[in-house]
């Protein structure tokens, strides 16, 4: 497998703009980022990280690296520009937001990037946040081109609990062309294959579906799920990327994507796993193995039951995936501020989180950020 190979090319789209990362200088004119505006009193005194949406933040998106051995055509560019390494959290101070985290109620931290598994200290990251304790789910998104045995045993036997892997084609030409990389879909299947036998379960698939580029797959990516024995998930185009190119033309809404799917394998609704999940389930009527999922931020918005908190991997806590605002925990990591003020810091972060991310809104302003830059 040659995962860490990227190529351009078969993206017939928007002209490339480089995404310039923005330091802290260029986005608050001097200095560092304003802290956020203090939450309510009460608030700050529960120790849990709350909205003012009432919502309550049960899952932390720790990104750990916004670099990535691949160039997918709906998330960046080939001429991307990655921050600096002086500029990224370490593993401590990465196991150190997960702590705090932790004690104020979240329940499961998933390590993200970027491709988290190019991090030479994966495997050491992984171990620092499993010694936090109690009881937290550790799991890992990957674009699964560096899967292979040995490295998912180590990462179980570091504490990792399962993985989530995107394979947004089965066709090897179409894939080298949406992810301009050498890796193949074999490769990734392969990969799935892998972290299933380590004990990385349950495994979970992801699919991007661009209109125009792959939509003619999903019936086909459906049939992974009946293959493997696991769940294949169907994500809405998204207005993430690095070119800020995004069409809502091409986006193939969830209410299609399904009716593609039962027309050749009928479907049951499960509905969703919990009332904070991303993903609407459903399972095969013939009582095939495996199921399938479809998250739509797009043409279904979630964001009533959002219970996410993003921290980038440069250390900026984003409340909305959608949203611009972000708010600077690097100082306080680096400035000898105790846990009791990085909490104080998160607490007034998450009282910002917005009701909605209003991308059917006239006003939406795409992220400057891409999602490789924020973390999924």
């Amino acid at each position: 497998m040659s995962g860490r190979d990227v190529e351009g090319g078969g993206w017939k789209g928007p002209m490339p703009i480089s995404l310039t990362v923005l330091r802290d200088t260029d986005r608050a004119g001097s200095g560092a980022l304003a802290p956020p505006p203090s939450a309510p009193r009460g608030v700050r005194a529960s120790g849990r990280l709350v909205d003012s949406h009432g919502r309550v933040i049960r899952d932390l998106r720790l990104s750990i690296t916004d670099r990535c051995n691949f160039r997918c055509v709906y998330c960046m560019e080939p001429d991307v520009r990655f921050m600096e390494q002086q500029d990224l959290l370490g593993p401590a101070e990465l196991e150190r937001v997960a702590r705090v985290c932790v004690g104020m109620g979240v329940e499961k931290v998933r390590i993200t990037g970027g491709e988290p598994t190019v991090h030479p200290r994966l495997t050491e990251i992984i171990g620092r946040v499993a010694s936090i304790g109690g009881g937290v789910e550790i799991a890992l998104t990957t674009n699964g081109s560096l899967m292979d045995e040995p490295r998912l045993r180590k990462w179980k036997e570091a504490g990792l609990d399962r993985v989530t892997v995107s394979i947004d084609s089965v066709d090897p030409a179409r894939f080298a062309a949406m992810t301009r990389s050498r890796t193949t879909p074999a490769d990734v299947i392969e990969g799935a294959r892998a972290a299933m036998r380590a004990g990385l379960s349950p495994v979970k698939l992801n699919a991007v579906i661009v209109r125009g580029f792959n939509e003619d797959e999903i019936v086909g990516l459906a049939g992974l799920a009946r293959d493997l024995g696991v769940e294949m998930r169907f994500i809405e185009y998204m207005p993430l990327d690095s070119g800020h190119g995004w069409d809502r033309q091409k986006v193939v809404t969830a209410a299609e994507i399904v009716e593609r799917i039962g027309d050749v394998y009928p479907l049951l609704l499960m509905g969703r796993d919990d009332p904070h999940s991303t993903s609407l389930s459903y399972e095969f009527a013939d009582g095939a193995p495996g199921r399938l999922g479809t998250i739509a931020p797009v043409s279904r918005p979630f964001c009533g039951a959002c219970s996410r908190l993003r921290v980038t991997a440069d250390g900026k806590v984003r409340p909305c995936l959608f949203g611009d605002e972000e708010w600077d925990l690097r100082p306080l990591l680096r400035g000898g501020a105790d846990d009791d003020e990085i909490a104080r810091f998160l607490v007034d972060a998450t009282w910002t989180k917005r009701a909605g991310h209003g991308i059917s809104s006239s006003e939406f302003v795409q992220p400057r950020r891409p999602m490789s830059a924020i973390g999924g």
